[in-house]
């Protein structure tokens, strides 16, 4: 089952291609009491292609042989003086070829990918950061155009409709998969959907082509959805995790004691979260879900108290009501009153 963990799942706006327009998003919507592995749609497997969106891209090829009626018989009669043949048809070659051959109706699945859902008239790939822009300037003109496309109709969308920004990925990734960028926003859009094996693969695979670590706190949360939180731990212990930004650090952080608390080592998780700022000044969103992160963690444990005294100190700087801090802290106190 899927757990609500808003408030301390990975935000995806750290890398670049969640910049500008592209498949990031900003931080999570409001916390809840589970500290569990979430998506976007549920933590178990499911198949590809959950959204109903039409896919009507301008790629024209693809279709099954021959698109109109076998042509028409002639009537009761026979021309030509011949014999009537029973009223069977000759199974004519030019006939067979109307039948699609299974490899045919295999490639009508991976065409529907590659066309991707339709594109918003209003989505130009102007929206896209200068710098993923420059990435796609390798490949032909009309085809760079309409990958920019797809790339920023999946940052529109990842937030409201992820399964959607999804299939707008896997439509830029059909025609530009040897882009580290095109392959991170795929990982990022799957990410938001829920699908996290498939996020996994796509971001090892940006990682293999440039390099970059900013993925490591979303490998990480992918390996704690999948039921691996010990993998998820040991990309927390990564050594580049230490020249990380304070923001990027948290979201390792926040993977890492949640990877503890589904080993049910509480006291581990509370640890690592005492190791972060959660004294910071900072009212940015980081600090709150720390803060949160921190005060979820202590009623876990059984120290309500506590608990208590750090959902007031998170609603205190959660102007934006990024959790459910306010309520936390009104049920514990109804429930010590």
């Amino acid at each position: 089952m899927a757990e609500d963990r808003r408030g301390q799942r990975p935000s995806r706006g750290g890398s670049s291609a969640g910049r500008g327009g592209s498949a990031g998003g900003g931080s999570r919507g409001r916390g809840s009491r589970d500290d569990q592995p979430r998506g976007r749609g549920s933590r178990e497997d499911q198949p590809r292609g959950k959204g109903g969106a039409s896919r009507t891209g301008g790629y024209q090829g693809g279709g099954k042989a021959g698109a109109g009626k076998p042509g028409a018989r002639t009537g009761g009669k026979p021309t030509g003086g011949g014999k009537p043949t029973g009223g069977k048809r000759p199974n004519t070659s030019a006939q067979r070829a109307f039948r699609p051959r299974a490899e045919e109706r295999d490639r009508t699945d991976e065409q529907r990918v590659y066309d991707g859902p339709d594109l918003p008239e209003d989505i130009t790939g102007a929206e896209l950061d200068r710098g993923v822009r420059a990435q796609l300037k390798g490949l032909p003109e009309k085809l760079a155009a309409r990958v920019a496309r797809h790339l920023a109709a999946a940052g529109t969308f990842i937030d409201e409709n992820p399964e959607l920004a999804y299939q707008h990925a896997l439509a830029a990734r059909a025609r530009a998969s040897r882009i580290a960028v095109v392959r991170e926003a795929a990982g990022e859009a799957a990410y938001a959907a829920g699908h996290y094996a498939e996020a996994l693969a796509e971001l090892r695979a940006a990682k293999r082509m440039n390099g970059a670590t900013d993925y490591l706190p979303i490998m990480a949360d992918c390996h704690r959805a999948l039921g691996n939180p010990e993998q998820a731990i040991k990309l927390a212990k990564s050594p580049s995790v230490a020249n990380f930004a304070s923001e990027a650090k948290a979201e390792m952080t926040l993977v890492e004691a949640g990877a503890r608390r589904d080993m049910g080592q509480l006291d581990a998780a509370l640890r690592t979260l005492e190791l972060a700022p959660l004294t910071s000044k900072s009212r940015s969103a980081w600090v709150v879900r720390l803060r949160y992160a921190y005060a979820d963690t202590l009623e876990a444990a059984g120290r309500e108290s506590d608990a208590l005294a750090w959902f007031h100190r998170t609603h205190a700087i959660d102007s934006d009501e990024l959790t459910d801090a306010a309520e936390r802290a009104d049920q514990l106190e109804r429930r010590q009153s």
